[in-house]
């Protein structure tokens, strides 16, 4: 079995998501702008969703990509992407987007290259790391903006709303984060 091909489908997930909320394919679909025809054939692992696609539906499911890609994908231990892997997504400011982690796993890591869309605000349950491989890029973070060059990481605790945008042709960054269906608890060190 290629557990490369495994790890795109994502229709179950977005299936169990629906129906733990009790919605129907016709309130996704009304909620992502996306067709009943379409939302049915990714449920059944007849269609794949584009990146943006997937994420107009996480929104509608309430939720995002990265959980509905975790809960998509049977847990490894081991799992390695090469730096040649192809699979990789175009987002719609025309920026690459390559996941560095797949399945479901405590961390999830995105490699981005080039624009992103910088109307698009996140805030993530848990720690976000954003680490800046090549160019530049700033990020608007709790009222301030940074600038971050080749070399600089912002971090950013859970539930920091934020976004970002490349501010030179082909930046890289590599965005690494605790993944969402974990609970982060904050326990008291050693005294």
């Amino acid at each position: 079995m290629d557990e490369h091909k495994e790890s795109l489908r994502v229709g179950a997930a977005v299936r169990r998501r629906r129906r733990t909320l009790e919605l129907t394919l016709s309130a996704v679909a009304e909620r992502s702008g996306l067709s009943v025809p379409f939302l049915s054939q990714v449920e059944n692992e007849r269609a794949r969703p584009s990146r943006r696609s997937l994420e107009k539906v996480a929104d509608a499911l309430g939720t995002t990509a990265v959980e509905l890609l975790a809960a998509a994908d049977p847990a490894r231990t081991v799992d390695l992407v090469r730096a040649d892997d192809t699979d990789v997504e175009e987002d719609s400011a025309g920026g690459v987007v390559r996941s560095l982690v797949r399945g479901h796993h405590q961390m999830h890591a995105q490699e981005f290259v080039g624009d992103h869309d910088p109307g698009r605000e996140f805030q993530l349950r848990n720690d976000v790391l954003m680490h800046v491989t090549e160019g530049a890029v700033e990020v608007e973070a709790e009222g301030r903006a940074y600038r971050l060059v080749r070399g600089d990481t912002l971090y950013l605790t859970g539930g920091v709303r934020h976004r970002w945008r490349a501010t030179v042709p082909d930046a890289r960054v590599l965005v690494v984060a605790v993944a969402e269906h974990i609970e982060a608890v904050d326990e008291p060190g050693p005294k």
